[in-house]
């Protein structure tokens, strides 16, 4: 017998069992993100390679170590999505979306990174992203962290911190970069191999890094703050204005930079303790120079993605109540006049009652292994076809998760006594 092919590590499968916290997110994102106006873009996950390279930077781990890529027969460089701001924007400069007006969008899918897997941090892992383009802020700044506030409580997550920064301008970062370059070159003897390969490519990077022998050196070091000007600054304190009108606390954290070269200003991020090492699961921010880098007109921006396996993992830890997608009612029968039968008779009651979740039995057995396999799917209710019930135009009603006794009613009127006892 030949060998079973597993999954690749790092990607992997959501089973029927698991699903319901995962139809509970994407159900309840959806309904948020419509209450503020956002629509739904649905893209693709591969791109050209240069789109990632141009858009993330070449300079940052992702495009140096972590990227899916490879050549296609006809020989261009492609790679699977790694992130999916960069996809977003070269749609709306592709379709004319941005063209003289604002748009708010949403996605949600799988993006891919080469990296070692642990908890909470795969190769596969899935996003929503929210993005509006056209608004140059800081009202849409605070709309879209008020946003992610009310999705996280719609999804009764709590004991959530909000960490808040400024990258001010490029120029600004410019002589920031300058005045870190000086900082960390003094201290080489100091720093970890990542951060002296990041000192003369990005070493803004170095403050990301989670090694704790650098924790008091990081510390030390120059705050962004320092260097920016004054539509930066006001710019910052009028989101923080905001956020505090809202009533939504916040923490400044001035080494928080984010991980891609395109940010600009506004970066935020939602940080948890219930999920150990791996504690931000909603993080973005402003990247205003990003669309006219990618070849449209200048547009501001701004943005963030969820961790969808980070905030599912969360709503397990807190013990958030799912969404119920198991069977309501699971109709068992016996007998080849009620056989034939039951085809109609299900789609007639799935007509009658929208939504309604209806099992059907499949592959026959006995009255009592059809019952069986009844209470294993989690029905509240079974609905009993017998060929003397079908004779009667009639279909008993047993509930499976009380007590309640076992009724007779007529087929005419049982799509009506379901639909109240499922009330």
């Amino acid at each position: 017998m030949s060998d079973r092919i597993q999954s690749i590590r790092g990607m992997n499968d959501v089973l029927p069992a698991d699903n319901a916290a995962w139809t509970t997110l994407e159900r309840t994102a959806a309904r948020v993100f419509a209450a503020y106006g956002y629509e739904q873009i649905r893209l693709p996950i591969m791109e050209r390679t240069g789109l990632f390279k141009r858009a993330v930077g070449e300079v940052t781990d992702i495009v140096e170590k972590e990227m899916y890529t490879f050549e296609d027969r006809g020989g261009e460089s492609l790679s699977l999505r790694p992130e999916g701001t960069a996809g977003a924007v070269r749609a709306g400069i592709e379709h004319g979306l941005l063209h003289n007006a604002t748009q708010r969008l949403w996605y949600v899918g799988p993006m891919f990174r080469y990296e070692r897997p642990q908890k909470g941090r795969y190769r596969q892992f899935h996003q929503f992203g929210v993005e509006a383009f056209g608004q140059t802020g800081p009202d849409v700044d605070i709309e879209q962290i008020a946003l992610s506030s009310r999705l996280f409580a719609a999804l009764g997550v709590s004991g959530l911190r909000l960490e808040i920064n400024t990258l001010g301008t490029p120029d600004e970062r410019a002589e920031y970069r300058d005045a870190l370059h000086a900082y960390f070159s003094a201290h080489t003897d100091t720093l970890d191999a990542d951060s002296l390969r990041r000192l003369d490519r990005n070493p803004l990077r170095i403050l990301d890094s989670k090694n704790p022998d650098m924790a008091e050196l990081i510390a030390a070091a120059p705050t962004l703050r320092e260097y920016l000007g004054q539509a930066s600054s006001a710019h910052f304190d009028a989101l923080c204005a905001g956020l505090e009108g809202l009533g939504i606390e916040y923490t400044i954290n001035p080494r928080l930079v984010r991980g891609l070269d395109y940010y600009t200003r506004t970066v935020f991020e939602w940080i948890t303790r219930d999920l150990g090492a791996q504690d931000a699961v909603c993080s973005g921010g402003r990247f205003d120079g990003l669309v006219e880098q990618l070849g449209g007109s200048a547009t501001p921006a701004m943005g963030f993605a969820l961790g969808v396996e980070r905030v599912i993992a969360l709503m397990q830890a807190q013990g958030v109540a799912l969404a119920d997608v198991a069977p309501q009612v699971y109709l068992v029968y016996k007998g080849a006049t009620a056989e034939a039968r039951v085809p109609v008779l299900a789609e007639r009651l799935r007509d009658a009652v929208p939504d309604l979740r209806l099992r059907v039995n499949a592959g026959g057995g006995s009255l009592k292994s059809q019952f069986k396999r009844a209470d294993k799917s989690g029905a509240r209710l079974a609905l009993v076809f017998g060929d003397d019930e079908a004779a009667a135009d009639q279909i008993q009603i047993k509930p499976l998760t009380d007590r309640r006794p076992q009724e007779t009613v007529a087929l005419d009127s049982a799509a009506e006594r379901i639909a109240a006892l499922l009330a």
